[in-house]
């Protein structure tokens, strides 16, 4: 998600619109675009309720931890802590695979730093629980790129991404109706630029992104998957630059972005050098 999507977030949703009504736009929009694609032919019970599952944690109960953190932390904050999710996806390919394999864990954390160096700003004194909410949505978001790839790996036809991802945004929609009305707020959106950013947010961010993020997941190896996180972070704010003409600082975008690009380049040296 780059740095633009955050600052619609942060300044017309969070803490106007009821976050848990935000999730349930985003992911009722997003299943409305794909449950159309849904084809029997293949789709089992199993591979289903398994894709489901994954879109309610990747998706739903990420989104619920993700905008709660707009309550308590800045836009640069949340951005910042963001940052970490290449480790929690290392080691969660790691556990999986009943391996350790501290070649990619090291190329999770340089491009970590990388991320840091052209994220880091000033902090709050109070930020301690908005930081540990993050971790939350990162932890979900870690989980559901790897589990993912690892289900799609597994089958023995591969099917079509489009065929079966409205599942996958099902999962995400029942967490969040679920959870809006538990815990939801009459808190709507009374402006038609929110409403035309929670459109956006669903049917553009939520639906095309994620399909478009999760299909890539299945081509690269855990290594590039993981670094692929925070290389969003250069080519959001790059972007922002050319297209929106946000002030952006130069010298930090291009020491992290050179720093995130050594990560992948060693990752891929590495990759290839393991291959017989």
């Amino acid at each position: 998600m780059t740095g633009y999507t955050f600052s619609l977030i942060g300044e017309y949703l969070a803490g106007q619109v009821d976050s848990y009504f935000a999730v349930l736009t985003r992911t009722f929009l997003a299943a409305l675009v794909f449950l159309p694609f849904l084809r029997r032919r293949w789709l089992n019970w199993k591979l289903a309720i398994q894709l489901m599952l994954i879109g309610a944690i990747q998706l739903g109960v990420m989104y619920i931890f993700y905008y709660r953190s707009f309550l308590l932390l800045t836009v640069p904050e949340v951005l910042i802590f963001t940052i970490f999710t290449p480790i929690y996806i290392t080691l969660y390919y790691d556990w999986l695979a009943r391996r350790f394999s501290p070649y990619y864990l090291l190329t999770a954390v340089l491009s970590v730093i990388g991320a840091a160096l052209i994220r880091y700003d000033a902090l709050t004194s109070d930020y301690l629980l908005g930081f540990l909410v993050v971790q939350g949505a990162n932890i979900c978001f870690a989980i559901g790129q790897v589990a993912y790839k690892q289900l799609l790996a597994k089958q023995t036809e591969q099917p079509p991404h489009l065929a079966i991802f409205g599942c996958f945004h099902l999962g995400a929609l029942l967490v969040s109706v679920l959870s809006w009305f538990l815990f939801g707020k009459a808190h709507y959106p009374e402006h038609p630029t929110q409403w035309a950013i929670l459109i956006w947010l669903g049917a553009g961010a939520s639906g095309l992104g994620y399909f478009l993020w999760n299909k890539g997941a299945t081509l690269v190896n855990a290594g590039a998957l993981a670094i692929m996180n925070n290389a969003l972070i250069p080519a959001g704010l790059i972007v922002n630059l050319l297209i929106w003409n946000r002030d952006t600082n130069l010298l930090k975008l291009l020491t992290g972005g050179g720093v995130i690009l050594l990560s992948l380049y060693l990752n891929e040296r590495y990759t290839r050098r393991r291959k017989p």
